[in-house]
């Protein structure tokens, strides 16, 4: 993402084990050059902690993925996206939990980033919650992560 655009991204999960399986990867590839932020609609704390002490990972990437904040604790997350607008540090943003919750932060993030192009939001939505409506959602985005990375979706 060396390029100056905002980035939009979606993602569908099944369970908080299976967002962080599909986004952990990701966030590994992307740790070192970009800040990774994740907005989320309930605490991931306990789930990442479980699933990351039982990656093989060096015990240096299993710190840097312990430090992101997995808690649903938005208003600090916020301070640190500005803080980042301010520094014109990159940063991924993953904005995980349900349609309404996707869209409200959304409409905060466009507020608190609005003096940057170095944001990838990636929205992360709940499978169950939007089954019926998967494709209609997919047609808003370019492109979507999956547990093998980024894809570009394919127009039919």
């Amino acid at each position: 993402m060396n390029k100056k655009a905002k980035e939009k991204v979606c993602a569908f999960y099944a369970s908080d084990y299976h967002f962080e399986m599909l986004s952990l990867p990701y966030i590994n590839k992307n740790l070192e050059e970009k800040d990774i932020i994740v907005l989320t609609e309930n605490n991931l704390e306990e789930t990442i902690k479980t699933l990351i002490s039982r990656m093989n990972l060096k015990e240096e990437k299993r710190k840097k993925l312990f430090e992101i904040d997995w808690k649903n604790n938005d208003m600090k997350k916020f301070k640190k996206i500005k803080q980042d607008v301010d520094n014109k540090k990159e940063m991924i943003i993953f904005i995980k939990g349900k349609e309404n919750y996707i869209k409200n932060i959304n409409k905060n993030i466009e507020k608190w980033t609005e003096k940057t192009d170095y944001v990838k939001i990636i929205d992360c939505y709940d499978m169950e919650e939007i089954s019926g409506k998967m494709n209609e959602i997919m047609d808003e985005y370019k492109s979507v992560l999956s547990t093998t990375g980024e894809k570009t979706i394919e127009k039919i």
